[in-house]
């Protein structure tokens, strides 16, 4: 019974596609334009997205299609998206696979291996979201030995009084439309400690809205969050909503805001003040009713301080604040975590990899882990890969700093007492870039970053 959206702009593939679909699904729907894709997730419970990954406008990179993967996604996690594409875009599509899409059919495609394509990701998708119920009834709340699965499937596993302490706060507020804050260094799981709250929230059935703010330029900041009428500007082609009014009854993830200019911070303030949204070209106020989440990795206070962050502003975004520690903090969280993503790895791989050796466990906790969590996890599925034997050593292993992983605190320049974050995090890059000979593909995937997220911050630091 499950409800397909096929997305391309070329209406030749559409009608093949519906055509073929419609004689073994319910209801298959439509659709040549992009930009209908948050009204049509948003509004219409579909099980699956048939996604083509280049456009007219963007007809060879595929970053339209990572663009609309994303955004599906972050309005309905749950939602399976099966990629089209071309015998040149394999590569880009395994890429996609690593995103969140669920599998990629080729064109010109076989009906018959298209039918089990869609069968097996809608199968998939069905048997995630059986487990992910399963794990939300199966542990009490603030269970000691670990954290739960979130919406996305990812996990904050943790034994350590100061995740206890978020876990616990997650479960006392989670169920309130308090504003929350969330602090922490780059690669925390910020992001995974705000799908859990709007997991738990009475909101949990309407869409989570997550938006990378420091992405944003001013010309499109307005856009992006509030919509915009046809014509407001050159590319205006018809109306489209923003960010907040697609995430209208349930949450809206405000990530990377200690970044925002002062401007974006004014126009941001007085919408969450009025609760109300115009769009661009538009005198039409619309009222608005969301569930605020706001992350930061930057010194927010600090930014306060020197009048970079608004006051007002941080006052009305941060009623409850989350401070998620560094994995260095918290040593006694790293084989937790690391078994948990062998497990999850070695699965996803189909690796015989079984356990981590007592030399490579000791080596895991004695490394700094500038890149906290999100590097223990690339590290630990690069590892499940290339490993040779049933069991991952240190020499199937490779930490990001390209130093033993023993060497003393005081001696890793990344983490001398007298380094700002900014510091480290610039640190890294330049090691990435030195490594990999300036490839930015391989560098962001060294660092977890995705590639735009990278531009911002050779941008940033003049790199």
């Amino acid at each position: 019974m499950s409800k397909i959206l096929i997305i391309d702009d070329d209406v030749d593939v559409l009608s093949a596609a519906k055509l073929l679909l419609k004689r073994h699904y319910p209801q298959v729907d439509i659709e040549k334009n992009p930009e209908k894709i948050p009204f049509l997730i948003t509004n219409g419970s579909y099980d699956l997205v048939l996604l083509d990954m280049n456009f007219q406008r963007d007809n060879s990179s595929g970053r339209e299609g990572f663009l609309w993967l994303d955004r599906i996604l972050d309005i309905k996690p749950t939602t399976a998206v099966v990629l089209i594409t071309a015998y040149g875009d394999v590569e880009m599509a395994v890429r996609a696979i690593k995103s969140g899409a669920r599998d990629f059919v080729l064109k010109p495609w076989e009906n018959d291996k298209l039918l089990a394509t869609l069968h097996n990701a809608l199968e998939g998708s069905a048997g995630q979201g059986a487990a992910k119920g399963n794990g939300q009834n199966g542990s009490a709340p603030g269970a000691p030995a670990s954290g739960k699965a979130n919406a996305s499937g990812a996990s904050y596993i943790a034994v350590s009084p100061a995740m206890r302490q978020v876990f616990a706060t997650i479960e006392r507020v989670a169920e309130t439309d308090a504003n929350v804050l969330i602090l922490g260094e780059n690669g925390t799981g910020k992001d995974v400690v705000a799908r859990a709250l709007h997991q738990r929230s009475l909101r949990r059935d309407k869409p989570f809205v997550s938006v990378d703010l420091g992405a944003l330029s001013d010309s499109l900041f307005e856009s992006e969050l509030f919509g915009h009428v046809k014509g407001a500007f050159t590319d205006a082609r018809e109306d489209r909503a923003g960010r907040f009014e697609e995430a209208q009854g349930g949450t809206i993830f405000l990530d990377e805001i200690g970044n925002i200019s002062l401007p974006q911070q004014a126009k941001l303030l007085t919408v969450l003040q009025q609760r109300v949204v115009t769009r661009v070209g538009s005198n039409k106020p619309k009222n608005i009713d969301v569930r605020l989440i706001c992350a930061t990795n930057s010194p927010i206070y600090q930014h306060v301080s020197d009048r970079s962050f608004r006051q007002d502003l941080l006052y009305r975004i941060n009623t409850i604040e989350v401070h998620i520690p560094p994995l260095r903090e918290r040593p006694e969280d790293i084989l937790p975590l690391a078994e948990h993503f062998l497990k999850q790895y070695r699965k996803q791989y189909n690796r015989k990899v079984a356990s981590i050796s007592p030399a490579l466990a000791r080596q895991l906790q004695q490394y700094r882990w500038p890149g906290n969590v999100r590097e223990l996890q690339h590290a630990i599925e690069r590892a499940v890969i290339l490993a040779q034997g049933n069991v991952l050593e240190p020499e199937d292993f490779y930490f990001g700093t390209n130093a033993p992983a023993a060497i003393p605190a005081d001696k890793e320049l990344p983490f001398q007492e007298n380094l700002q974050i900014e510091d480290m995090e610039k640190k890294m890059i330049q090691q990435a870039m030195q490594k990999y000979h300036g490839n930015i593909t391989d560098i962001a995937r060294e660092l977890g970053l995705s590639r735009q997220a990278l531009y911002r911050r050779l941008e940033k630091y003049g790199l």
